[in-house]
């Protein structure tokens, strides 16, 4: 949000330190406080007009990020940075490339002839803006991290030499102050990434002693790719990577997108809960299966000419599990247990006797017969159930 600042207060570099050290404990996202320091900044008689952090960042789609903000605005933009971003022109040659190459200090008069400084295109977008000077340094946190951060002004005759200084001095508690938001939104990011985002709220809320956790009432989805074994025998170790990572994005991303939370990758398979507190998980659950069918056919068409297509087996049944922490004394699993998630399993297990990708369970069934067309294909023993259970198939 806005920072609450009043723009005709003048301030101190004392102030600005003041509060980088004293009161920025509650701001808990980066963006927000970089925005906040520009503003301040201003007010400590730096001429500010554009400023950015680049920043790296451990997350599995993005490299890094770039926080931008720009004179006049009262918030930064973010914007992500792909892993292939050091192969093109943006990169090759950038203050970015060389700081993180060792340069320790990058400083260009953008009011000079253009012939004499540093060759990029960032350089003619800032004289374009009309800035005058431009300044980035390596901005260094622990165990060898290093980020950049960079400030421009349009003032005539760019910043002095009282300014440079400022800047420098507040370098050090930028770097610590950033640093705490980076490892805070690290440790989401990989709680995110490893146990899905519901879980890892709980986790951080501080859900992390053994046996810890609530009876939670979910549609439970077990899905199984066929012929694994056999594939991984036989091909290359990264052309089993590979298949299984587009596999697994024809599975996750619909599920995702419904509003499933996939708890578990299990070497070929995946575990994932609707929860039933969202009144249309069910029917959600469902439209993922939908979705993920569909992206595997196109999968199984974009393969190689002459490729056995792949093939899968979905499990789906509804009821209450122990959702929470299980395992070792020092090693947990925030997991789902319970026999409403072995009967899901049991039923993936029967789409390859039965010949149907995706068997529901009567109980999951009545759920969604209003909404979709289901297939009735009797009732079967399913091993450790006593009694058979009435079983529907989805085509989607």
């Amino acid at each position: 949000m806005p920072p609450d600042i009043d723009p005709a207060a003048a301030l101190t570099e004392n102030d600005v330190v003041r509060w980088l050290t004293t009161e920025t404990r509650d701001q808990r996202f980066i963006d927000n406080l970089f925005a906040e320091l520009c503003l301040r900044l201003q007010r400590a008689g730096i001429p500010l007009k554009r400023a950015s952090l680049h920043l790296l960042i451990q997350h599995p789609q993005w490299l890094g990020a770039r926080i931008l903000w720009i004179n006049g605005a009262q918030e930064a933009t973010i914007t992500r940075v792909d892993y292939d971003v050091t192969q093109r022109p943006e990169f090759i040659g950038s203050p970015v490339e060389e700081i993180q190459g060792g340069v320790t200090e990058i400083r260009e008069r953008l009011d000079r002839d253009p012939a004499q400084g540093r060759k990029h295109g960032v350089y003619d977008e800032l004289r374009a803006q009309g800035l005058t000077d431009y300044v980035a340094w390596p901005m260094l946190h622990t165990l060898g991290k290093k980020h950049m951060v960079a400030f421009s002004t349009d003032r005539v005759g760019g910043f002095d030499d009282a300014h440079i200084a400022t800047l420098q001095r507040l370098l050090p508690l930028l770097a610590l102050v950033s640093e705490i938001r980076m490892k805070n939104r690290l440790a989401r990011t990989l709680l995110e990434t490893y146990v899905g985002a519901h879980a890892g709220e709980m986790i951080l809320a501080g859900a992390t002693r053994r046996g810890s956790g609530a009876t939670v009432r979910a549609a439970i989805l077990i899905c199984d790719l066929r012929d694994f074994t056999r594939i991984s025998d036989s091909w290359p170790r990264d052309d089993v990577i590979d298949l299984l990572n587009d596999y697994f994005d024809a599975m996750s991303e619909p599920i995702a997108r419904h509003g499933g939370e996939i708890l578990k990758f299990m070497g070929d398979g995946l575990l994932a809960i609707f929860p039933l507190d969202e009144p249309k998980a069910c029917a959600n659950l469902l439209r993922a299966v939908t979705e993920a069918r569909q992206a595997m056919a196109a999968l199984n068409e974009k393969r190689a000419a002459g490729s056995a297509p792949l093939r899968y087996g979905i499990g789906v049944h509804v009821g209450d599990v122990m959702y929470g922490n299980i395992g070792s004394k020092a090693r947990l699993d925030f997991t789902v247990i319970g026999p409403a998630v072995n009967m899901a399993s049991r039923l993936e297990a029967l789409t390859k006797q039965l010949g149907k990708p995706v068997l529901l369970s009567r109980e999951f069934a009545d759920l969604v017969a209003s909404e979709f067309k289901l297939e009735h294909v009797g009732e079967h023993s399913v091993r450790g159930f006593a009694e058979p259970i009435e079983l529907f198939a989805y085509r989607g």
